[in-house]
Formats: structure tokens, C-alpha cells, sequence
């Protein structure tokens, strides 16, 4: 049968590393980047005699992770010790959650199959609260090419939570869509940067298929080791062809865990899949249960912020932005905040918008210049607006104003001052330049008084070379038609 004759059913396991400033049981610093094995302690390298003391941020940046997605927070949940014998693992087990987990029941809303009119809510199992392994760092380019790896347990002991969907992503292009809605999520909190190049946003995909019609799940394959949300949608789309392959010629899927080879673009076979009693689970003797009081989430459910989905239907029936624009601004928290604060000051938010998706994205791309190392406030850009709605400046000059600001900080004013930007208004300065341009341009003049209209176009761009980009434009075009209506 085609693939099309089968039903492909997703579930994502996504790990984000929470920006605390130490880790989860102790005092090690979490900054990445340091000199392999500089950042542990007895604690997170598990020797023998020590105690883990829980780091009560963590659990709050949990709830909080667990808020915005709409979960149910525990009163009471607790740690558990997941057995298993990796080299990146010193204890020989991973201090995590079984069957009390700190958020539960959650959803997160995206479009079927990536169409934002018809949206669909990926319901959430859980969101556990657990301590990050170890790296292991290979001789090659990967796993699969290496003839040995060294261990850097700087990353051991940094607080993660692992999200859970159920299994309700229909398609690769979804399950992108999904990590993607779930990383501007946690961004919008703060609690992670959601860095996927320095593995601090991880996401391992299970995939199953069954014939159209059935509601029996399918045997699920585990897929690893994908480095980028395009990955994950390029090894989903790959293992469904591979399993219906594998099914059309009779053969039984195996429960297993695949890793993803980016350079070849196909999944590889790592092991068979473990069941949750391979992991041989008992509750952690050395940690308390953890007591969350109703109280104590309503202050955390305080500190949110306004999410973008929020965001983004305010802006299109308050401001009246399109689905484009609105989208785009409320993805990023900061974009959006810098963007709303320019609103509350000038008022007219398709006009600031304009700006912050065109001239301000353009610099902060080219430049790699984040919003919180930004020397143009929302002020700042309210002011720029302000003198071109005066004429002081063209919105042409603006934009070279912009730029100058965006790289020194200087007041907009004293930029067009020292740059003698001030446009050209005056009647009769403007009309001793256009006769100028008439005079030198005869053949474009006669052009026009034959009808040819595309003669105005150079003639408006001779004066405004003329200018140097200082000349009114409203002015410009409204004397040219009066000299050359004396000519014909």
C-alpha cells in the first residue's frame, strides 16, 4: 500500500535545559562552554556519601514551563532513580520522575498539517522535572564514525524538563510545526534558551503507523540524535517511508531506537526500545517529596507573561495587523515587547510594524545584535516617526537616521543636525532646483509633453539626486507639474 493508504502517529519527547544559574543538587555553575570537567563537584559527579539539595528554582521554572501549556500542577510530586548504565551517567542512574510527575494534562494548539486555519490541540501526557546526563564527546563526526568517545561531565546535574505530548501529531510537517510553537513558548517564560546547538533544547520523536480506519496504535519507533526542527520533520518523513516499506512487504515493525544520519538522510538501527520496567524505577530515598501550595502557583501564574497566542489575535482585532505581521511580531517575546511599547507611545501599529519586521529585523540580522543589547529604544523609533510626520526628515532620510542610531545611540535631532539632513521644504528653494533639472534634462521634458509619464519618474529622481535625498517628496512632485504645465 502507499503511504498514503496508512496513518502516521507522532509523539514527541522534547528536553529543555532550564537557565538556572546552578544546578538542579548543587552549587556548580550551569555556563556553557567551559573546559571539559571544570564545572562539577562530588554531587553531580554521584560520588560515594553525599546529598542532593534540591534547587528550588528549578521546581519553579517546572510550574512555570507547566502553566504555559496548560497543564495541572501537583500538590505533591516527587523524584525518582531511573536505572541505566551509560558512560555520560556517573551514578549508573538518572535522578528523575515516575508516576508523580510535577506538571500533568497539558495542550499546545497548531495548525493541522501546518494550515493556520484549521488548528488542532497536541495534548501534553506530562512535564517531569529531572537532572541532565553527561556528554560524551566522539573521535569522528558522530557516533556512527567514531572509534572512541571522552567524557565531559560539566553538563551532569543541570536541571531539564522533559515534555510529553500524547501521541497526536498526524504528520512530520506537525510535528515540526509543534517544536517550533513549543520553543517560542518557553522562550516567552524565560526559564530556557531553547539553544539547540548547544543542547539545550532536545527532542527525541516516537513514530508508529497504522491503516487508515484503525484506532489500535501501531509499533513505535524511537528516533535520536536530530539536531535541528528540520531534521526532525526530514527523519520523520524518511522513517514513515521506511516502515510502510517494510509493512507492504509483509515484515513486522521491532520496537527499536534509530538515530537520524544527517549526511546519508536515513535512520540507522541503535537498539531495541526499553519498556519503562527496564529502567527498574524506585522514588529517590535521598530527596522529600516536593509540596507545591495553591498559593504558590497562583504567584508564578501571576509572573507570566501575555503568551503570543494571546498576542497574536490581539494584534489583528485591536491594531488590525494581518496574520503575517501579527504572527511574525508576537513569535518573539522581545520583538513583540519592543514593538507594543512603540505603539503605546505613537499609536499607529501598522506603521510601527513596518518598521520593526523591515528596517530594525534587517540591522539586527545583519549585525547578529540581539534586543537586549539594543541602542534604538521604542522611543527612540517613535521619534524618527514623529520628524518625518513634521517634514523635518523624508522617509528616506529616516532610514539612513535609523541606521546611524542603530550603531551609535545618538539622539535622532542631533544626527540630522550634524549630518544636515533637514528636508527641503521651501517653495522657492525647491523650484530653483526643478528649473535646474528641466533645463538639463531637455529630452525628458519633451518626453512628458508628449505623453510619456515615465518621463516624470526621472525627472522626480534627478532632483532628489540633486538633494541628496532632502527634498520633500509631496513638494517636489506638486512643483515639477506646475513648471512643466508652463511649457507645454
Amino acid at each position: 500500500m502507499p503511504l498514503t493508504d496508512y496513518e502516521i502517529v507522532i509523539g514527541l519527547e522534547v528536553h529543555s535545559e532550564l537557565r538556572t544559574e546552578s544546578k538542579i543538587f548543587c552549587g556548580c555553575t550551569t555556563q556553557f562552554g567551559q573546559g571539559a570537567n571544570s564545572q562539577v563537584c562530588p554531587v553531580c559527579l554521584g560520588l560515594p556519601g553525599v546529598l542532593p539539595v534540591l534547587n528550588e528554582k528549578a521546581l519553579d521554572y517546572t510550574i512555570v514551563a507547566g502553566l504555559a501549556l496548560n497543564c495541572e500542577i501537583a500538590a505533591v510530586s516527587k523524584f525518582d532513580r531511573k536505572q541505566y548504565f551509560y558512560p555520560d551517567l556517573p551514578k549508573a542512574y538518572q535522578v528523575s520522575q515516575y508516576d508523580q510527575p510535577v506538571c500533568k494534562k497539558g495542550w499546545l494548539e497548531i495548525g493541522v498539517d501546518g494550515n493556520s486555519k484549521e488548528v488542532k490541540k497536541v495534548r501534553i501526557n506530562r512535564i517531569h522535572l529531572e537532572e541532565e546526563a553527561g556528554k560524551t564527546v566522539h573521535s569522528g563526526t558522530g557516533i556512527l564514525d567514531s572509534d572512541y568517545g571522552m567524557q565531559d561531565y560539566n553538563r551532569c546535574g543541570i536541571p531539564l524538563i522533559e515534555i510529553v505530548s500524547e501521541p497526536d501529531m498526524r504528520s512530520p510537517r506537525e510535528a515540526k510545526d509543534y517544536l517550533e510553537k513549543l520553543k517560542i513558548f518557553l522562550m516567552y517564560t524565560g526559564i530556557s534558551d531553547c539553544k539547540m546547538e548547544e543542547g539545550s533544547l532536545r527532542c527525541d520523536a516516537n513514530i508508529s503507523l497504522r491503516p487508515r480506519g484503525e484506532t489500535q496504535l501501531g509499533v513505535l519507533v524511537e528516533l535520536k540524535n536530530m539536531n535541528s526542527f528540520r531534521a526532525v520533520q526530514n527523519a520523520l518523513e524518511y522513517e514513515a517511508e521506511r516502515q510502510t516499506e517494510l509493512l507492504d512487504e509483509g515484515e513486522k515493525i521491532t520496537k527499536q531506537t534509530r538515530t537520524w544520519d544527517e549526511n546519508k538522510g536515513i535512520t540507522v538501527f541503535m537498539r531495541s526500545k526499553e519498556e519503562s520496567s527496564d529502567y527498574r524505577y524506585f522514588p529517590e530515598p535521598d530527596l522529600l517529596p516536593m509540596v507545591v501550595t495553591p498559593e504558590h502557583v497562583e504567584k508564578l501564574r501571576n509572573l507570566l507573561p501575555e503568551m503570543p497566542d494571546s498576542r497574536y489575535q490581539r494584534y489583528q482585532t485591536e491594531w488590525g495587523l494581518s496574520e503575517y505581521d501579527a504572527g511574525l511580531i508576537s513569535s518573539t517575546k522581545e520583538m513583540a515587547d519592543y514593538f507594543e511599547a512603540a505603539v503605546a507611545q505613537y499609536g499607529e501599529a501598522k506603521t510601527i510594524a513596518n518598521w520593526v519586521m523591515g528596517e530594525l529585523t534587517r540591522l539586527l540580522n545583519q549585525e547578529r545584535v540581539a534586543y537586549k543589547d539594543l541602542k534604538i529604544s521604542p522611543s527612540d523609533l517613535v521619534k524618527i516617526l514623529q520628524l518625518i510626520d513634521k517634514g523635518t526628515i523624508s522617509g528616506k532620510i529616516a532610514k539612513t537616521v535609523f541606521e546611524e542610531m542603530f550603531f551609535t545611540g545618538k539622539d535622532p535631532e542631533k544626527i540630522i543636525q550634524e549630518k544636515g539632513l533637514v528636508q527641503i521644504s521651501d517653495p522657492s528653494q525647491l523650484t530653483a532646483i526643478i528649473q535646474q533639472v528641466l533645463t538639463n534634462n531637455p529630452k525628458s521634458v519633451t518626453d512628458y509633453l508628449a505623453g510619456k509619464e515615465q518621463a516624470i519618474k526621472f525627472l522626480v529622481g534627478q532632483i532628489m539626486k540633486a538633494t541628496k535625498g532632502r527634498a520633500n517628496p509631496g513638494a517636489v512632485n506638486e512643483l515639477l507639474l506646475k513648471e512643466l504645465a508652463t511649457k507645454k
